[in-house]
């Protein structure tokens, strides 16, 4: 099998020769070998070109979700900031006793407090800003934030059997932890 490859690459090499010999005297072979030389080129500059064409495409549909999750959060920010505004709206109405909701006076005041509180809460839900679930479930370290645990025969450990702050989430996209107590065993 090797003395074939051998005889083949021998009468490939004396056709080359011939060929360069009788090339420059046959101006159709030179023809030939330019229009070979051309089309070499031509397919790899199509190559280059389909190849930036990927590029730019690839490139464009990264920009395009960039700008999507730039528009679905820009807001995110200030979504943080009115949860400090919430927090303080919520621990104010938790305050207030009963004796004091019995006011008339007190009760109008308080009415305008929930009003607003309400309020916000619907701006809350248009713009996909929704609370994070917490007690009874598990701890999830992407959502929520151990600050203690609590001894307790009820849950499991690892389970969330308190919540001192709520976490909430935009879109999907966490804007704040829930500070929260965990159970362990007693």
């Amino acid at each position: 099998m090797d003395g074939m490859n051998d005889e083949n690459d021998k009468l490939h090499d004396e056709a080359e020769e011939i060929r360069s010999e009788t090339a420059a005297d046959a101006p159709e072979l030179q023809e030939h070998d330019q229009l070979a030389e051309v089309q070499k080129q031509l397919e790899e500059a199509n190559a280059k070109a389909l190849y930036t064409a990927a590029e730019l495409q690839n490139t464009r549909r990264r920009m395009e979700k960039e700008m999507a999750d730039a528009r679905s959060y820009a807001a995110a920010g200030f979504a943080r900031d009115m949860l400090a505004i919430k927090d303080h709206l919520d621990r104010a109405l938790a305050a207030v006793s009963e004796e004091l909701r019995a006011d008339k006076t007190a009760a109008n005041f308080l009415a305008g407090i929930e009003a607003t509180a309400r309020e916000l809460e619907q701006v809350f839900t248009r713009h996909g800003i929704s609370r994070v679930e917490s007690k009874g479930q598990p701890l999830d370290p992407h959502r929520h934030q151990a600050m203690m645990e609590i001894p307790s025969d009820e849950a499991e450990p690892g389970t969330i059997v308190e919540e001192m702050q709520p976490g909430y989430v935009m879109k999907d996209r966490l804007l704040r932890p829930a500070l929260v107590g965990v159970a362990k065993k007693p």
